[in-house]
């Protein structure tokens, strides 16, 4: 009897979970969940079959969450009365304008500097064709409110509708502190209005401070150095501080999750102990990827995993099988043609970096290219899947 064939790739799976709380044994859940899905639905776990989970249930288990007076008394703690430059923020009320309110809270007047004319994800508040019409030099000009106004009007966000210039605005305003916005897009721009700067950009943060501080600046944080230790008890996150945070309440927020390295190992050890199968395990947050019509890039967390088990270390190692058919196998077809490109695949050793093969294919790391499917099978609503089980990812032709 000849071998049953396997025609099935990559699979992913959505795992419905109980509804996480803080204090509660995520590991356990997790790994509950996962097997009492395959006992449900009639699959198998593999070795390097890939268990992900979302950093927002983390950080729900772990309690991780701040107060916007405990973002205002970081800031105050750093600022004192000083005037702050509040620079690159991203535009989102999700992401961004809960640590706004904070950041106004501890301070007595703010100068916003927005980047146009779009933020570092693609939030957009400005036209390229007005911004052409106009003369305007995005890198280099600095335009007020009132210039931005005469050349853009009101440009609210297509998708929500919300005109961020004003809404920021009035939530400075609304929480005590003077505003005044700026739109440039060099980070020294801010020194002409105040010397003591707040960078907010995500990922690139580390060039922002080192421009700002050999430009003079007295005073440079990024978002990632406030709330790096717990204020009067909060949670906090000693890498990223705010950055990867979310909008849990009007006047709370869900910090990114901490010291997650134990618990992708428990999950691990769970599984393995109780099916013999060795799965990998990590923390996934934002896709890194970027939409093509609304031209968001989906990363404004740090990183797309905070933690991860050893397996998911390293990139890609594929050869491609287009070029492999059309190049060194163009005479070979049906059997002869599988059987060759079989056979090169398992030839395969070491880096195909410069292998003329391997070009194509995509140079990222794991844990962002899982992570990126991951989030899009759970998605970001009410789909209720905040583990996602991945099987065969690392299967190939010849598997």
């Amino acid at each position: 009897m000849s071998e049953k064939k396997r025609l099935v790739g990559t699979i992913s799976r959505g795992i419905r979970c109980p509804i996480i709380r803080e204090g509660d044994d995520l590991a356990k859940i997790v790994a509950d969940s996962v097997l009492e899905a395959a006992e449900c639905e009639g699959f198998e776990l593999r070795d390097r079959d890939v268990i992900s989970l979302t950093e927002s249930i983390v950080a729900r288990a772990q309690g991780n969450y701040a107060s916007v007076d405990d973002i205002a008394t970081d800031i105050k703690s750093k600022f004192g009365d000083e005037t702050i430059g509040v620079i690159f923020p991203i535009l989102s009320r999700n992401r961004f304008a809960i640590c706004l309110k904070g950041i106004a809270k501890g301070a007595k007047k703010i100068v916003l500097m927005l980047a146009y004319p779009s933020d570092e994800v693609g939030n957009e508040l400005a036209d390229w064709d007005k911004i052409d019409e106009a003369g305007i030099n995005p890198h280099s000009d600095v335009l007020s409110l009132e210039r931005y106004r005469e050349v853009f009007g009101v440009h609210p966000l297509e998708f929500t509708g919300v005109d961020y210039v004003e809404y920021y605005q009035n939530l400075i305003k609304e929480c005590g502190a003077e505003v005044e916005i700026i739109f440039a897009n060099q980070a020294k721009a801010i020194l002409d209005y105040t010397d003591c700067v707040l960078t907010c950009d995500i990922h690139t943060r580390a060039r922002t401070k080192r421009l700002l501080k050999a430009a003079g600046a007295k005073i440079v944080y990024g978002i990632d150095e406030v709330l790096t230790s717990s204020i009067n008890g909060s949670g906090y996150n000693e890498n990223y501080g705010l950055l990867g945070s979310n909008k849990s309440t009007e006047d709370k927020i869900k910090l990114f999750p901490r010291d997650c390295k134990d618990l992708v190992l428990d999950i691990q050890k769970r599984v393995l102990d109780a099916t013999g199968k060795h799965v990998e395990v990590m923390v996934y947050g934002d896709g890194a990827f970027k939409d093509p019509k609304g031209k968001i890039w989906e990363l404004a967390d740090p990183v797309v995993s905070p933690a991860f088990t050893d397996g998911l270390i390293g990139t890609p190692n594929e050869l491609k099988l287009k070029y492999l058919a059309d190049n060194d196998f163009k005479d070979l077809s049906g059997d002869a043609l599988k059987e060759a490109i079989s056979e090169s695949i398992k030839a395969k050793s070491g880096s195909l970096v410069g292998n003329m093969a391997a070009q194509g294919t995509t140079p990222r790391q794991l844990t962002d290219l899982i992570g990126s499917l991951c989030d899009l099978t759970s998605g970001s609503g009410d789909k209720g899947t905040p583990v996602v089980l991945v099987q065969g990812y690392f299967d190939n032709y010849t598997n």
